[in-house]
């Protein structure tokens, strides 16, 4: 036990030193940092070493290749930071080593992730009566949501997938927006939907799926949606889609809302949502606004039964009971407890402190949207949520300008290409940032483009 002690006393003055410094160093690690990471590239040694010595390693030469993502400044990705309720409940979470594949193995896992469940949906806005699971990400949550609507529309169908596969199925059509999200196409493919064999609809400047050219549907389909586009933050009009489509027999509508669906538990921002709770089943994760550590995403089926189904196993060893088993719900069966920092990271903000988070994000957004509009430079998107797109000016320009940002270290911020501009995104959805974060990065971004603007290195 003293061993133990000595790891857990070694961990937490590392780990508090850590959590200090990510606000205060550049956000992405020096190339000399990512360089030292070869001197963990060592032979395996034949004899055991002292727990303190490999703990000791690890930070001395990870620490500083790791990317700021939870400190205060990083925009480059819809990443959250770790609020510290639910740091602690993953920390608590490593001790316990709870499995939660059933009720039997862990039933503190089972008890925590029912309330963590409906608090979600409470926040949410999403019927009460749904079945929710706790993935790794939105891509195994748009995997397992679409997995019940694969199964809910073969059944219509008088197909049984999870007995007979897809092997003489009937087909399904799938329809997705021109702005669809890797993860749901890359989730579609995993399940022998198909990549490129779905209906691809056009949008608007914003990438909101136009409901006007979604052609006529005739069931089994699936047709998918977007809350919160990862360029612009826009909507897909979700109440006018379902409305147009529920005239039509057995199509089932799922939701991508990764981080757009946390809209919902603002009152400033929820009308965004509006008509989200009429589909069917819906993606999110909580390892971005809700701030969560890494891994932890979440599936919602309003029928629980076709999740169930889709997702269950039966195996006499088991010991399974009428009770809440989580593995019923979710691709994994041994796994570990994720909904310990959602449960934790609810509780410790409440309604209004996750309604204040959103709107302090969406705010600093705007701010970023509006300091670089009056500098002359092009916001491509109307700034509606967290997420802003801004050119300097031609492609090369704007590439030059997101490679020095990235390299003076100040914030990190991406690339991308929006309906063919090359464009920065800043991403605003920590609960670190500050005001002044926001400024002192409005001040390097400033800087760095009116330098290439007039032609200084």
């Amino acid at each position: 036990m003293q061993d133990l002690a000595n790891i857990i006393d070694a961990f937490a003055t590392r780990a508090v030193r850590y959590v200090k410094e990510v606000t205060e160093r550049r956000v992405f690690p020096s190339q000399e940092a990512i360089d030292r990471l070869a001197m963990l590239d060592i032979p395996l040694p034949d004899d055991p070493l002292d727990p303190v010595q490999v703990i000791s390693l690890l930070d001395k030469i990870g620490a500083p290749a790791t990317v700021g993502s939870s400190g205060s400044r990083y925009f480059g990705f819809v990443i959250g930071g770790s609020l510290p309720a639910a740091l602690g409940a993953n920390l608590l979470a490593a001790v316990w080593d709870q499995n939660a594949v059933l009720a039997v193995s862990s039933p503190i896992a089972a008890a925590i992730e029912a309330v963590a469940s409906k608090w979600l949906l409470s926040v949410l806005g999403l019927p009460q009566d749904s079945g929710v699971g706790f993935v790794t990400g939105a891509t195994m949550a748009n995997f397992t949501g679409l997995a019940a609507a694969r199964r809910s529309v073969l059944l219509k169908a008088g197909w049984d997938v999870e007995q007979e596969g897809l092997f003489g199925a009937p087909p399904i059509t799938v329809v997705v927006g021109e702005e669809v999200h890797a993860s749901l196409v890359k989730a579609l493919g995993m399940l022998g939907l198909g990549r490129e064999r779905v209906l691809r609809v056009g949008v608007d400047q914003q990438g909101r799926m136009r409901a006007d050219r979604l052609p006529a549907i005739q069931g089994p389909a699936i047709v998918c949606l977007q809350a919160g586009n990862v360029n612009t933050g826009a909507f897909d009009p979700v109440a006018e889609i379902c409305e147009k489509v529920g005239q039509a027999d057995n199509v089932w509508v799922h939701v991508d809302g990764a981080f757009g669906l946390w809209a919902a538990a603002s009152p400033g921002r929820a009308h965004l949502t509006r008509g989200v709770d009429q589909a069917d089943s819906w993606a999110t994760d909580a390892h971005k606004w809700l701030n969560v550590p890494y891994d932890s995403g979440i599936v919602v089926v309003r029928d629980p039964r076709q999740l169930v189904g889709a997702m269950s196993t039966s195996a006499a060893y088991l010991m399974e009971s009428e009770d809440r088993q989580p593995s019923h719900l979710v691709p994994e069966m041994s796994r570990r407890v994720r909904g310990f920092e959602v449960w934790a990271a609810l509780y410790s903000l409440g309604r209004q402190g996750l309604a204040g988070l959103i709107e302090m994000n969406c705010r600093q957004a705007a701010r970023f949207a509006e300091k670089l509009s009056s500098a002359g430079y092009a916001v491509l998107n109307e700034v509606v949520l967290n997420q802003v797109m801004v050119s300097f000016g031609d492609a090369a320009v704007t590439e030059r300008v997101i490679q020095r940002i990235q390299a003076e270290g100040t914030c990190w911020c991406g690339g991308t290409v929006w309906q063919g501009k090359k464009a920065m995104r800043i991403s605003v959805s920590s609960w670190r940032t500050t005001d002044a974060d926001v400024d002192m990065s409005l001040a390097a971004m400033l800087r760095i483009a009116a330098e290439e603007r007039h032609g200084k290195p």
